[in-house]
């Protein structure tokens, strides 16, 4: 945990852990307490026989306490919005960028090829170098990070994790839940991709979240400009409406 005031749950995505996910987020700690859990495996995080986002979502759900903010990015924003479904007396707002959860948007042909690409990749991961793994992987979210043609320490440990972690395409979130839930919501994509377009548009539009787009960082949400602006004042805005509820 760092910084003081309302409590923000930040739950990272696939191949890098929580501190260099959200470190663009570390001046927010100014004004309010930041709490960047690692999933499974990640930092000191014991590991899991593999990633899941159903599984993981209660753990992200006791970090709630008894009210937060909960933002997730990518695999993260799919076990947050598991996780809001679970505690939603606990949610004081949700946030969610460009989250996996491919088959909200399935029938939209951009989006079933990405799901059948996604598909192979894991039917050969057991052919595939770790390196390989991810930049086939990186190459269909629309990563901006660089990728190095030797991967070492956290990065070849996250892109080890990612080849055995659940497709987060499997299951639909809990749409019903989460569109009854009276906390605000908000999706947020980086306009590169027109699968994440499709995605965030029927999420948000099935949940009743407000929308949003911030570009220059393609798939890399979290460190694109104006993120920390936006999420801030959607937060302040939550917490009025939590006080006037």
């Amino acid at each position: 945990m760092a910084g003081e005031g309302p409590r923000v749950v930040l739950v990272h995505g696939s191949v890098l852990g929580g501190a260099r996910t959200w470190r663009e987020q570390l001046e927010l700690s100014e004004r309010w307490r930041l709490v960047v859990p690692n999933r499974p495996g990640f930092g000191a995080s014991p590991s899991a026989e593999r990633g899941d986002f159903e599984a993981e979502a209660p753990l992200v759900a006791e970090l709630l306490g008894d009210g937060a903010h909960l933002v997730g990015h990518s695999y993260g924003g799919v076990i947050a919005l598991f996780a809001a479904a679970l505690a939603p007396q606990a949610v004081r707002s949700l946030t969610v960028s460009e989250p996996g959860c491919l088959s909200v948007a399935a029938g939209v042909p951009a989006v079933d090829r990405q799901i059948a690409g996604g598909r192979l990749l894991y039917e050969q991961a057991g052919s595939l170098s770790p390196r390989d793994f991810l930049l086939a992987f990186r190459g269909g979210a629309g990563v901006t990070r660089d990728t190095p043609d030797r991967l070492e320490g956290e990065l070849l440990q996250g892109a080890r994790l990612l080849m055995r972690e659940r497709p987060p395409w499997e299951r639909d979130p809990p749409l019903a839940e989460l569109a009854g839930a009276g906390f605000p919501k908000l999706v947020l994509s980086g306009g590169h991709s027109e699968v994440f377009e499709t995605v965030c548009d029927t999420l948000a539009r099935q949940i009743g979240a407000e929308r949003e787009r911030l570009p220059g960082r393609g798939h890399t949400i979290p460190a694109a400009p104006g993120y920390n602006e936006l999420l801030e004042a959607f937060l302040r805005r939550a917490e009025v409406s939590q006080r006037s509820a």
